[in-house]
């Protein structure tokens, strides 16, 4: 396991390679479909969003409501996919990585390896036990979303592997020319 921890800078990502295990500690944002389409929205308009990005990580995840004494409830990842038509715009505002769950389109493949972004997978299903690596969340932006608000988390040692590296390199790729 390789432990890492937020802001993922540039000289984080170019060491991570497709296939590595990380264990990611910091700060991560959350954000899917709705979020990112104002995001999205704000920046076809010309405004700036409302949020720093450089060198963030957004994690593809809706939480559910915690329970009495946990920070979350459960915080599994979200398909990537659904996030590719507003993903490069993102990347090249500085995003250093994302984490979510399934292969990418060929546009985010791109944007990931000119600006040397990372996409980490979460394994889908564990959503109860990713949860208790999130010390703290609270809704910063887009309150009403609900589940799908941006949050601000604070992770400790949360398991993932790196699906897209800082070069290209493709796990889902890797593994689709093995089983040929």
């Amino acid at each position: 396991m390789i432990n890492i921890t937020t802001p993922l800078t540039e000289d984080v990502r170019k060491n991570l390679k497709a296939g590595d295990e990380v264990l990611l500690t910091g700060t991560i944002l959350t954000a899917r479909d709705a979020a990112h389409k104002r995001l999205s929205d704000s920046l076809k308009k010309g405004k700036k969003i409302p949020l720093n990005l450089k060198d963030a990580v957004i994690y593809y995840c809706g939480p559910t409501p915690p329970r009495p004494g946990k920070a979350i409830g459960s915080c599994g990842p979200t398909t990537s996919s659904r996030m590719d038509p507003f993903t490069p715009d993102l990347i090249r505002l500085g995003l250093g990585g994302m984490i979510g769950k399934g292969d990418r389109s060929d546009e985010v493949i791109s944007a990931i390896k000119r600006h040397k972004c990372v996409y980490f997978l979460a394994i889908g299903g564990i959503g109860a036990l990713l949860s208790t690596k999130v010390k703290s969340a609270r809704v910063i932006l887009y309150n009403d979303l609900g589940p799908e608000a941006i949050y601000k988390l604070e992770v400790k040692d949360f398991p993932l592997l790196v699906g897209i590296d800082s070069k290209g390199r493709d796990l889902y790729a890797k593994v689709r020319r093995k089983n040929k």
